[in-house]
């Protein structure tokens, strides 16, 4: 009577699930009938013990023993299993051991893998994509359904057929030992959607998905691989919370579900009765109920959850009895196959219930392609199994996940580069070294290091933004995530003391360890620690990409679903080129050819490139030495004397900021601007025709030839010492100091110099050493820290300047040339250009460092309409202004101060950019140009003219520009 009313009740509480849900029949193709035949004419030609041995899938390791993988051969010879669930070991290891047993067996076996997250679940050299946790806090759900995809895409290139996921349980306690991570999260709409999104891309893929822990492992505090857990709950709540999911799931079409072992007293009548094995949550619930006509498998029966309850063969007929279809790593293949052969020769069980469920095996095994079995090919896998498309989906992913739940102050994004002195202090026990190096390609950050508390307090005071990340083991979701007591103390310390950015590269449940959070400025959520998450997370916090995730679970002052979304600063952000519309293998086949070749043919001993595109770095590589001793590698951070380039990222910002706020306009004239030309031929000359080189200047003059002795041809006494003095103050290069009043006489005798007679274009320096001249007085400092205030702090472009040997070490300055005719010094750390180095080494025209990633900054800011970084440096109006054309009709194809594309035949570019493009080279090998029109930014840096200025073979080739031409061709949208 009692059971009755129990069965009264569940149907009772189903009835709105039986009224609406769907006959799915998930395991059907579209060719029904074809399949249909092949199934029966299958079935039909099995013995009772083949029909029997299709219930079992068994475990493999591919790293197992010779003695293991034998008894699995026996299996499939003698007890005619129909499946394989492979476990740890290799991709090739596997892929061969596939082949192997799909020869051995009669009916090809349908392979199973647990591949949550991928592969490298269980597979080394494998991709691991993101764990449940994290996609859980994803807005956009194509991005999970791209993530479904990409495993399904490599279980099917291993010849896996079923992969056991996605973990569907509501992870409402955060204590639980065995989901956490696995969970899309504690919201079960959330759950639901991202578990429906990442089975339509594994089911778009021909991979058949699993819908598991029914009915729901995700509030319970034990493992069921180690004991029963128990789920002590009443009937509504099992059905509101933890099988919410899967009536959608059903309807979605899942092709598999997977039955927990648990102890579910409200649930489960049969009294001591794990779910796996009760045919009322199998075939009552389950199947009638739900209307659930996929594969239904029971959880691995080698777990204490199930093997603790029947011996070996019993548990299996039990579970089969229950209505289970595959019966999943059972301890006793061949005693289990007995019993349940006993059983049905006892019309215990029926012939049609075998039936039943071997011929959904079979349509599950042609649905995957069984009918037409092909071995795995093992050419290329490793290498299929991690492309440049998983990094893409990966990426997008943890983009789309990250997640700020507190911004006191607003303190995220940082903004004003040039009032912050940043540190970063790591705790855990894992590396954050991808997350310091990403963040140091935004500004200047200090890793502080302490072996005790007041140490670290004392070492923070001089910092006024300090970040905080706790980095734990990605190497699987089961990892510690906790904070240490000594963790906690020191960074309840620190932020008592400091403005604290904490970043968190675990799960969340990390955050209810803490005792308060509230002198900590900003949270932000990574989930993980692996490379791209940490690089991710560097971007957000500079505010170069947006935050838009939102917190799967509940924590002690957040609940679940929250989230701040936050714009960007337009900073640059670093990734993958198909991003952006650009074939990767193009890019690096090409552009790495290139170099390499422009290196081997001694066109210079290395260089630095950069590509940006649509504000996205996709490459960023250095090449070759600093000198062809192949002492010192080129490394990113190395900085090259960018020589002309100057004009752009230097004067030109200047100017163009002046010009910005009315204090100057183009037709202002020189004798105007700079009261010492006034008179002079150069007075009625505008800065527009100056700054196109349409003004008559000379192309340049040899300052530094009038000051060497006229008969040994070196620096002369009369001009130079070798010691700094009152009046000789003007460093030019280690021992040599010129005259302090020489730069007056550099101004008077370019104010004296002739005309060219005819008016044409004719590229001079000339006007920049004016420039300099009427910046520095007008603002009553020199270019080096006009530039530097006004510009570079703010941008983060700290590895650019004047004078690199005051800031940095000198072996990480790219030297310039081995200089036998004025200096007779190796220039390194000094300009290269005469006429620059005889002004202190800041040059209007020269003289300034910088490696790629900053001149892409300044590139970019002008890209982006003088706008970076939060700030407005640069009206759009002038930006325009200056980056006209305003005298091609005399065949002049400069802009104002930019070098534009050639007009005709041969110039300053590929030819293939468009007319709204701009940028410059530079004498010593450099190079930079921006496109408007397909946003994108190129710079190459080198030192061609080490160890002489007379090697040319860089600009005869056209290397810089056939670099150009490539990055084009890769272009792809």
């Amino acid at each position: 009577m009692q059971f009755r009313k129990y069965l009264f009740l569940l149907s009772f509480l189903y009835i709105p699930f039986v009224a609406i849900a769907q006959q799915s029949y998930p395991l059907y193709t579209n060719d029904i009938e074809a399949q249909r035949t092949w199934v029966d004419s299958v079935y039909t030609a099995m013995t009772v013990e083949q029909r029997i041995g299709q219930l079992f899938m068994v475990d493999v390791f591919s790293s197992d023993p010779k003695a293991k993988v034998d008894k699995i051969r026996a299996l499939i010879k003698e007890q005619h299993i129909g499946g394989i669930i492979f476990s740890k070991g290799g991709p090739m290891r596997q892929a061969k051991l596939n082949n192997e047993f799909q020869e051995l067996a009669k009916t090809p076996l349908l392979i199973g893998m647990d591949a949550e997250w991928g592969l490298s679940m269980r597979l080394d050299s494998t991709y691991a994509f993101p764990w449940n946790m994290t996609l859980g806090a994803i807005q956009d759900n194509r991005i999970v359904k791209d993530v479904g995809a990409r495993v399904g895409e490599h279980c099917k290139r291993l010849g896996v057929h079923i992969n056991f996921g996605p973990v569907v349980d509501i992870n409402v306690n955060p204590a639980n030992p065995i989901i956490g991570n696995r969970s899309f999260g504690e919201d079960k709409v959330n759950v639901t959607e991202k578990a429906i999104a990442f089975l339509e891309g594994m089911h778009s893929t021909g991979v058949l998905g699993s819908a598991k822990h029914f009915p729901g492992h995700g509030d319970t505090d034990q493992d069921s691989h180690k004991t029963l857990p128990t789920l002590d709950f009443t009937l509504d709540r099992l059905k509101n919370i933890e099988m919410y999911p899967y009536k959608p799931i059903i309807e979605a079409g899942v092709a598999s579900v997977m039955v927990a072992h648990l102890n579910v007293p409200n649930l489960v009548p049969e009294d001591g009765y794990p779910t796996s094995i009760s045919p009322t949550v199998v075939t009552s619930v389950l199947k009638d109920s739900l209307q659930f006509h996929g594969l239904i498998f029971t959880d691995a029966l080698n777990m204490k959850g199930a093997s603790n309850f029947k011996e070996p063969g019993e548990i299996d007929l039990a579970a089969f009895k229950a209505g289970n279809d595959i019966l999943l790593i059972s301890n006793d293949v061949p005693s289990a196959a007995l019993k349940i052969k006993a059983a049905l020769e006892s019309n215990e069980i029926t012939e049609e219930r075998l039936a039943h469920s071997v011929k959904k095996i079979l349509y599950a095994k042609y649905k995957v392609g069984l009918s037409n079995y092909k071995p795995v090919e093992t050419e290329n896998l490793v290498a299929d199994l991690n492309t440049t498309v998983d990094d893409i989906v990966y990426s997008a992913a943890i983009e789309n996940a990250l997640t700020i739940t507190k911004n006191g102050k607003s303190i995220l994004p940082v903004k004003n580069l040039d009032n912050k002195k940043i540190a970063y202090v790591s705790l855990g026990d894992d590396s954050g070294n991808h997350f310091l190096k990403e963040m140091r390609k935004y500004t200047n950050v200090s890793h502080v290091k302490a072996n005790t508390l007041d140490e670290m307090i004392t070492k923070l005071k001089k910092y006024n933004y300090v970040i905080v990340g706790f980095h734990r083991s990605n190497a699987n979701p089961w990892k510690s995530y906790a904070f240490t007591d000594k963790e906690k103390t020191w960074l309840y310390e620190i932020a008592r003391t400091n403005d604290v950015v904490l970043d968190l590269f675990v799960r969340p449940y990390a955050m209810l360890d803490l005792l308060s959070t509230t002198n900590i400025e900003a949270i932000v959520h990574s989930y993980q620690n692996s490379k791209i998450s940490q690089e991710k997370s560097a971007q957000l916090i500079f505010g170069a990409i947006p935050s838009k995730g939102k917190l799967p679970v509940s924590l002690k002052e957040t609940k679940a679903g929250s989230g701040f979304e936050s714009g960007t600063l337009r900073r640059l952000s670093y990734g993958i080129p198909e991003e952006v519309g650009i074939s990767s293998d193009s890019l690096n086949k090409k552009v790495d050819a290139l170099v390499r070749s422009g290196i081997t043919q001694a066109m210079m001993p290395g260089a630095q490139v950069l590509i940006a595109r649509k504000g996205k770095v996709i490459y960023n590589k250095s090449f070759g030495y600093h000198t062809y001793n192949k002492k010192r590698r080129v490394r990113p951070d190395d900085v090259y004397d960018v020589a002309s380039m100057t004009k752009i990222l230097a004067s030109l910002p200047l100017l163009m900021e002046l010009r910005s706020q009315g204090s100057i306009t183009l037709d202002d004239t020189l004798g105007e601007l700079i009261p010492e030309l006034k008179g002079t031929n150069k007075s009625n000359i505008t800065l527009r025709k100056a700054l196109s080189h349409y003004a008559r200047f000379k192309a340049w003059i040899p300052f530094y030839l009038a000051t060497l002795d006229t008969v040994t041809k070196k620096p002369s006494q009369e001009y130079y010492r070798k010691a700094y003095s009152k009046d000789f103050n003007i460093k030019v290069a280690d021992e040599l100091y010129l005259r302090s009043d020489y730069t007056d006489s550099i101004i008077k005798r370019i104010g004296e110099s002739d005309l060219r007679e005819r008016l044409s274009y004719k590229y001079s320096d000339l006007p920049y050493y004016l420039i300099k001249k009427f910046l520095e007085d007008y603002y009553g400092k020199d270019l080096n820290k006009l530039t530097s205030e006004r510009f570079y702090s703010s941008l983060g472009a700290n590895r650019t300047g004047y004078k690199p040997l005051d800031r940095f070490s000198k072996k990480s300055i790219v030297p310039s040339e081995n200089d036998t005719y004025w200096r007779n010094q190796r220039v390194q750390g000094y300009v290269h250009d005469m006429g620059a180095a005889m002004q202190s080494n800041i040059g209007g025209h020269a003289g300034l460092f910088s490696n790629a990633n900053d001149v892409a900054k300044l590139m970019q800011m002008y890209l982006q309409n003088g706008y970076y970084g939060g700030k407005r440096y640069i009206s759009k109006e002038t930006i325009e202004e200056f980056n006209t054309c305003t005298y091609c009709d005399k065949n002049v194809r400069r802009g104002v101060g930019f070098d534009k594309p050639q007009l005709s035949g041969s110039g300053p570019t590929c030819g293939c950019v468009s007319m709204t493009s701009f940028g410059h080279s530079g004498f010593t090998g450099t190079y930079t140009w921006a496109d408007p029109e397909q946003d994108l930014v190129y710079v190459f840096l080198s030192n061609r003219t080490f160890p002489t200025m007379e090697n040319r073979k860089l600009v005869m080739s056209g290397l810089r520009t056939r670099i150009q031409e490539a990055i084009y061709e890769s272009i792809i949208d």
